[in-house]
């Protein structure tokens, strides 16, 4: 018998350039918590108003949306006002995640790998940040998931118009260092001292394209879990995964994605605070090599459903 969480809200779609995956995860989550005989709701914030939210009555909240305005510390400021629980990093650490950029210049603080790179603003800058981060390179919007808008460049005839279609998503767009090798994953679950890294996954995508259509639509990409990376590379992995998630304030559940380069070193390139909940994401792949079935999952992430801002007593000022 599950605890009584009240009226529970699942938001999902939204209106984010990963609305699709959103709309899937969302359905997942809220099929798994009615199975366990949770009140639970869906909510489109894409097509339903603020207003309609707000008058919902949700006791707390499962977050299931993904990119802008649902991952980047919003519709967490919006539930912080509202005083509803809800599931995921609170305001700030949601939206430093998001932004690939500063989520880059506080892992270099804290002294942890990830990737050199510049950040240009228009098409003028280009030479000079290519100087800086060098040939091969990926060229991104900081704020997208899901690969959106990302381009490998080899030449640098190629790199204008790799530019241009990250701009059509950003104002700035970040010229990261290409890491050739492997890629994985390591999902974290938990807060402060009780976080917890789950086994890490490597990802063998076809050409090694790990594109939109390998990581939701395809069934071609092969996952291996727990990752065949030896004892020491594992610990290291879950190690840097948490201090990560750590850095960044992040708390109730995450993804660290990592390219492992021919060397062994493993570059950390970003902190996922809402991951995908998918029939193909992988917190749930990570969760069930660790003895946890997707259900269980949802229950535990909704477990840790708070309002992160504690609001004091003005009289004992």
């Amino acid at each position: 018998m599950s605890p009584d969480y009240g009226r529970v809200g699942v938001l999902y779609g939204g209106t984010s350039a990963e609305r699709e995956v959103s709309l899937m995860s969302g359905k997942g989550v809220y099929e798994a918590l009615r199975s366990r005989g949770v009140d639970a709701h869906l909510f489109d914030t894409g097509e339903r108003s603020l207003t309609e939210l707000v008058q919902s009555g949700f006791d707390r909240v499962f977050i299931a949306l993904h990119g802008r305005y649902g991952e980047d510390g919003t519709v967490q400021g919006l539930l912080e006002l509202m005083g509803v629980p809800y599931t995921g990093s609170g305001t700030m650490a949601s939206s430093l995640a998001m932004n690939k950029i500063m989520t880059k210049r506080i892992w270099l603080n804290a002294g942890l790998p990830t990737p050199g790179y510049a950040v240009v603003q228009s098409e003028e800058e280009l030479d000079e940040a290519l100087q800086h981060v060098g040939m091969p390179l990926i060229v991104k919007p900081p704020h997208e998931g899901s690969t959106l808008g990302i381009t490998k460049v080899t030449e640098e005839g190629e790199l204008l118009a790799a530019y241009r279609l990250a701009a059509r998503f950003d104002a700035e767009v970040l010229l990261e260092t290409f890491v050739d090798g492997r890629e994985l994953t390591v999902p974290v679950l938990g807060k402060g001292r009780e976080v917890r890294a789950l086994p890490a996954i490597e990802i063998i995508a076809p050409g090694g394209n790990y594109d939109y259509e390998h990581k939701y639509l395809s069934n071609d990409t092969r996952y291996v879990c727990p990752a065949e990376v030896g004892k020491d590379l594992t610990v290291q992995l879950i190690h840097l995964a948490e201090q990560a998630y750590i850095e960044l304030g992040c708390e109730g559940w995450g993804r660290a994605d990592f390219m492992l380069d021919k060397h062994g070193q493993p570059w950390l390139l970003e902190m996922n605070t809402s991951p995908g909940m998918t029939s193909h994401s992988l917190v749930p792949m990570g969760a069930a090599a660790a003895g946890m079935d997707y259900a269980d999952l949802c229950l535990a992430i909704l477990d840790t459903a708070s309002c992160k801002v504690q609001a004091s007593d003005p009289m004992s000022l």
